[in-house]
């Protein structure tokens, strides 16, 4: 426990601490409290590891910013940019895989469909089908871009994309393992778990308003509200297989409507701006260990990280310039979506786990989720205020 006291000094300090150096320099907060946890972490002075207790801190962080954000949603908004969002993330999805894909066969060659190595190919670009929608939702917040047309395409976009992610690689595993049960399972589990979340979604709703009216503007509202995020995570994610973040963020649009969301809002961000979010950042550098790559395995995850990042960019942006975006904003919509957290680490671990990918692969999975949790807010923040110049230029 003192350990762990200590470690929770330490990435405060220092990582609140580059992340306010990070934001003079005119790049968002979380680029300095990631390249914090990278200090701290085995990659440069070793001084501490993640563990358990940090990993649940880093958990309830990430929770606490999808909460948010689905409590700022504009639902007409929402509703407005369904379709894009929808067609976004099946893009998404769909452009990374086959790149990937192919890439591990350039590499290791084609083989027959049916084969181990067809499917370990397969899987490679599974792992960068899902979008971490965090780091993007963290720097549209600090840019207060979070509740334009363009910031809830992104993270709708994002959440579906999850969801899409999830089916993919059940069926993945589902072909490589010979199961055919499963892929209609998945299918029952998603629409059955947005049939609950829709009643659920309501029931909290009508609860929250009533107990807003009796006690308007309290400190019970927040907690309350709270223990309906975490319970709808919980939910989704052992009764569904859903990704927990998707039932906080649900949790957060079907309370968005709320007299005092706002209130909530406000409170939830403190608390989590406080505490949990910088310890979120920093876990995915105190994650990182690049010791012992290969020269093979460093080109590899060069061309690895490269498809990644090109494929959301080209396949989400596309989907947006056809929409009716203009190619300034669809490149922000691409940009929003490449980043990578925790799912890929997740999809890569069930890999492992099932012998289609060796560990070896998971320097490339870190790397990705470090260098596009970097660039991401780094490259809006440019594009960003570029427009805010342009503007400014256009009234001279």
């Amino acid at each position: 426990m003192l350990d762990f006291i200590k470690d929770f000094g330490l990435i405060l300090l220092i990582c609140k601490s580059l992340g306010i150096l990070s934001k003079r320099f005119g790049a968002p907060q979380v680029v300095g409290e990631i390249i914090g946890g990278l200090l701290l972490g085995p990659c440069v002075l070793n001084a501490m590891q993640t563990n358990d207790t940090i990993s649940l801190f880093a958990e309830i962080g990430v929770l606490l910013m999808m909460f948010s954000t689905g409590l700022g949603t504009d639902l007409k908004e929402l509703m407005k940019t369904g379709r894009t969002a929808f067609l976004m993330a099946v893009a998404g999805v769909i452009v990374p895989l086959i790149g990937g894909t192919l890439l591990y066969s350039c590499f290791y060659g084609f083989s027959a469909f049916g084969t181990k190595e067809f499917y370990s190919a397969v899987f490679i670009g599974t792992i960068i089908t899902a979008t971490s929608v965090s780091i993007t939702v963290a720097t549209l917040q600090e840019l207060g871009k979070i509740n334009t047309t363009l910031g809830t395409t992104i993270v709708s976009a994002a959440i579906i994309d999850d969801v899409i992610g999830m089916i993919v690689l059940t069926c993945v595993i589902g072909a490589a393992s010979g199961s055919s049960g499963s892929l209609g399972l998945i299918f029952l589990k998603t629409l059955l778990f947005f049939v609950f979340a829709l009643v659920v979604g309501f029931a909290a709703n009508r609860l929250m308003e009533r107990l807003d009216k009796k006690f308007p503007h309290t400190q019970r509202i927040p907690i309350f509200s709270l223990a309906c995020c975490f319970l709808m995570a919980y939910l989704a994610e052992t009764l569904f297989g859903i990704a927990d973040i998707t039932g906080a963020y649900i949790m957060g649009v079907a309370l968005a409507s709320v007299d005092d969301a706002k209130y909530i809002e406000k409170k939830v961000d403190t608390s989590a701006y406080m505490i949990f979010t910088p310890i979120f950042f920093a876990n995915i550098g105190l994650q990182t260990n690049l010791k012992g790559m290969t020269a093979d395995m460093l080109l590899f995850s060069a061309l690895f990280i490269l498809v990644a990042l090109l494929g959301k960019i080209v396949g989400c942006g596309a989907v947006a310039g056809l929409s009716g975006y203009n190619v300034k904003d669809s490149l922000k919509a691409g940009i929003g979506m490449m980043t990578r957290g925790e799912v890929a680490l997740i999809v890569s671990q069930k890999g492992l786990a099932l012998n289609l990918i060796d560990s070896s692969y998971f320097s490339a999975v870190i790397l990705l989720i470090i260098i596009s949790s970097i660039m991401t807010p780094l490259l809006l923040k440019i594009m960003y205020n570029g427009d805010m110049e342009q503007k400014m230029n256009d009234k001279k």
